[in-house]
Order: C-alpha cells, then structure tokens, then sequence
C-alpha cells in the first residue's frame, strides 16, 4: 500500500479542512484505482496468451517452456475453468492483500475472466479499500502519512493466508496431476 495508497490517505485528512468531501474523495480515488487494474487487466488479457506461446526469441522461449513445466498447454482450460470459479473473488480481495494486486490482476487478465465481472469486481475492491484509506486518514488527522504503516500491518497477516491458501491449491493440483501421470 505504500507509496500510492497515501494520497488516499491525504484525501482524507483534507475532510478535517473542508477541503473536499468524502463522496468527491471516494469518487476520485476509486476510479483512479479501477482505471489502473483494468488498464493492467485489458493489457495482460490482449498480450498475456501471447507471451505464454511458444516463441521465436529466447527470451520468449525460456518464459512459455518455464510456464509450460507447471501449467502444459494442454492443461490451460483447466487452470483457466478453476481460477475463473475463484478468480473474481480473488480480484475483490486484492487491495487487501500486501503485494499482490498486479499478479492477481495479471492472470485474470492472462486467463481471459470475463469484462464486466472483474470490473465490478475491481470496483467493490476499491470502494472498499479506499473507504478504509479515507476513514484512516481523516481519523488519523495530522499523522496521516501512518496510514501506510497500520495498511501494512493488517495486509501482511491477510496476505500470508491467501498465500499459504495457494500454495495448498498448487500442491493438491500437482499432486493430482502427478498421479494422473501415474495411473496413465
């Protein structure tokens, strides 16, 4: 959350002066938010398949024969049918998780979720979050600037969870996938 979730911050410490009201800071900041992981979002689900093919470059070959270990192209449907079953709810829970919005919002992009779910989705995340930054910051008042530091404090806990959460998803998949192999 740190450095662009204290402006939010600011926003709302400004609410003490009057200088702007909280529906006018919510509004801005909110589509600023869903302006940014829907430009990401767009971008990885234009290029993201492309990247992942099998290319002329090296570069290019060493990152789809690097992703093809894990994810085989053959198995893509699969992977894109369970991340989609849980994927929206991954992109509302996104804000809250410390250092992963640009993954979350890469892969739903590179996994083709559809438009109009991840941008309500995007949205509810957002209103969300920065309903917390602006309160944060206007309760805060002149140490406002804390506010990235109590966002890293609650995202860290959260963040380990959802990451020991896909982990677990990883290990059972391949774990499956390794005795599919085995019975085959």
């Amino acid at each position: 959350p740190i450095p662009g979730d204290v402006p939010i911050a600011l926003a709302g410490y400004l609410l003490a002066f009057e200088r702007i009201t909280f529906s006018a800071a919510l509004i801005c900041s909110t589509l600023g938010s869903v302006a940014g992981f829907m430009t990401v979002f767009l971008l990885s689900r234009f290029l993201g398949l492309k990247l992942y093919a099998a290319g002329q470059s090296e570069v290019r070959h060493k990152f789809a024969h690097s992703v093809h270990k894990l994810f085989p192209p053959s198995e893509m449907e699969v992977v894109r049918q369970k991340f989609s079953g849980h994927g929206y709810l991954a992109v509302v829970l996104n804000r809250f998780l410390f250092g992963s919005r640009a993954v979350i919002c890469i892969v739903a992009g590179m996994l083709h979720l559809k438009i109009p779910q991840v941008l309500i989705a995007s949205l509810v995340s957002s209103l969300l979050w920065n309903i917390l930054l602006i309160s944060g910051g206007y309760l805060l008042g002149s140490n406002w600037d804390k506010i990235g530091q109590y966002a890293v404090f609650y995202s860290v806990p959260f963040t380990i969870l959802f990451i020991g959460l896909i982990v677990w998803a990883v290990v059972k998949y391949l774990k499956k996938r390794k005795e599919h192999d085995a019975g085959a």
